[in-house]
């Protein structure tokens, strides 16, 4: 597999692309006596990912919390999950072949996607380096449902559910206020499609929200 073809574009820049495929462990000395390795893409890659990948969760998930939506990125960026899809791409045959197995460090390839998402954001722009990551990862390596799913967090589940059946979902929460107690109680009710599917009570509108998306996920048979 050559460079163009793994990306999907034509490089302009090609020394950033090379400088991505060179770990600390083999790193190059100049004549100036500075060190030439992917540390510093790497570190601006993993930046540049993070808001991809939050944009791009962002955009799909419209009924996504905050804490949602962090929980599945986390995962998406976790150290082990990059060093598999570095290697579903093809990026190992472009790391220095000349590095022994003994000096590899452990993250080797998923450091080296962060510092190739890195020279692509230098080289072609933002707009370019999204492009490459949801068409040439996401879509192809990434099953959000499944990612998803391994969350106990029942909210998540259900929105991932409903994205993944182009379900309308829509979470109505209230306040309560029971006699004889002095602290508010919540209610929340799930509509799928806007008929009521689970309702939910708590100490928080979370945890109300919580309640009702077990009772949901369990109409719909998936708990």
């Amino acid at each position: 597999m050559d460079l163009v073809h793994m990306l999907g574009f034509l490089p302009r820049k090609t020394s950033l692309y090379r400088l991505a495929f060179i770990p600390k462990s083999a790193q190059q000395k100049t004549p100036s006596g500075n060190h030439l390795n992917n540390e510093r893409l790497e570190y601006l890659g993993d930046a540049v990912l993070d808001a991809i990948v939050a944009n791009h969760l962002f955009m799909r998930y419209p009924e996504g919390d905050e804490g949602f939506m962090t929980k599945l990125r986390a995962r998406i960026v976790k150290r082990k999950n990059l060093d598999y899809l570095a290697t579903k791409i093809g990026i190992p045959a472009f790391i220095d072949r000349g590095i022994t197995t003994g000096s590899k460090s452990k993250h080797i390839y998923g450091n080296a996607l962060e510092a190739l998402v890195g020279a692509i954001y230098l080289d072609r722009g933002f707009g370019c380096a999204k492009k490459f990551f949801e068409r040439k990862i996401l879509k192809r390596h990434i099953d959000l449902v499944l990612v998803a799913q391994k969350d106990p967090d029942y909210k998540s589940r259900i929105i991932e559910w409903t994205q993944k059946n182009s379900v309308e979902i829509t979470f109505e929460s209230k306040e309560e206020h029971l006699s004889g107690s002095k602290a508010p109680s919540f209610v929340s009710v799930i509509l799928l499609n806007e008929e009521a599917k689970g309702t939910g009570r708590g100490d928080s509108k979370k945890e109300a929200e919580q309640q009702a998306s077990k009772a949901a996920l369990k109409s719909i048979h998936t708990v």
